[in-house]
């Protein structure tokens, strides 16, 4: 009964136009970060340990910019409800699409890696409106299973496949030699037992994912950094492909895994505010040795 409210609540609200859907950013703005604080102590503490050579001045300048954008996601999300092909086109450019058609000419899947920068969810829909071809999105279970139902429902709304993080090898099996996208959102914080290994991100030592790398050795496809950026005007986004690794093969152990991760660390660098601060992406401390 509440996940039918909820989602009927959803689909509503979806159907205002932007105006009104970034009227009501406006004001969740002033609620999340003048009223309720939300997750201040979290956003200040990874913006100082990311970028410990910036003054506290700068700090709170991004910590501002970030918590401006991030409602701007959320009644985002809301509009992806009822959102037309048409508009989402429109509001997410691709900059550059031949870099991801050539490897599908080649008759090559795409391993692509992306993060929580940008406008990631709404990127779904693009990704998915760019080809006919399988377009899965490898995912990791919220707990509540209700708001999974929910917003996996949206995001197949134009053809993706959401394939939970433990399933993607029957997945990639099913489509072996066959052109297609498996996309890794890529910046998530792994629980101990799905990875062991850690890198140095954003001047912090950091339990990464390495399931983008073993996917690409395991099928020789090439991955593409899919880079969501946010454009000067409100609500408009470009996306930028870039091929990090033409010939799996030819890399050592985790020189993959560290590619992509210091692209992404890049790309966060040049625009800060629009990553996901709030996310408590250093939970995970490397546990004592016995």
């Amino acid at each position: 009964m509440k996940k039918s409210i909820l989602h009927f609540l959803l689909q509503v609200m979806s159907r205002m136009p932007f105006w009104m859907l970034y009227g009501i950013s406006d004001v969740l703005y002033i609620l999340i970060y003048h009223v309720l604080g939300y997750r201040k102590k979290v956003v200040f503490k990874n913006l100082r340990n990311s970028f410990p050579e910036k003054t506290e001045a700068e700090i709170k300048e991004i910590a501002k910019k970030f918590y401006r954008y991030f409602p701007d996601i959320i009644v985002e999300v809301i509009k992806m409800f009822s959102i037309k092909p048409e508009e989402v086109i429109k509001r997410i450019e691709l900059s550059n699409p031949e870099e991801v058609y050539r490897h599908f000419n080649a008759g090559k899947a795409v391993i692509g890696v992306t993060a929580h920068y940008g406008n990631w969810e709404l990127g779904i829909h693009r990704l998915s409106l760019m080809t006919d071809f399988d377009r899965l999105v490898i995912y990791k279970p919220l707990n509540n299973n209700d708001i999974n139902q929910i917003y996996n429902g949206v995001r197949t709304r134009f053809g993706a496949t959401m394939v939970p993080m433990k399933q993607i090898l029957r997945h990639i099996v099913r489509l072996k030699n066959t052109p297609h996208i498996s996309m890794f959102v890529a910046d998530q914080t792994p629980v101990y037992q799905d990875s062991d290994y850690y890198m140095t991100f954003l001047n912090q030592e950091t339990l990464v994912y390495t399931g983008t790398e073993r996917i690409a050795k395991m099928t020789g496809n090439p991955v593409v950094f899919c880079h969501i950026g946010r454009k000067p005007k409100r609500g408009y986004y470009f996306c930028k492909f870039t091929t990090l690794v033409e010939q799996p093969s030819e890399y050592g152990d985790h020189e993959i895994t560290h590619i992509h991760n210091e692209f992404t660390e890049q790309i966060i660098r040049e625009q800060p505010q629009y990553w996901l601060w709030s996310h408590n992406r250093w939970k995970r401390q490397r546990k004592n040795k016995a």
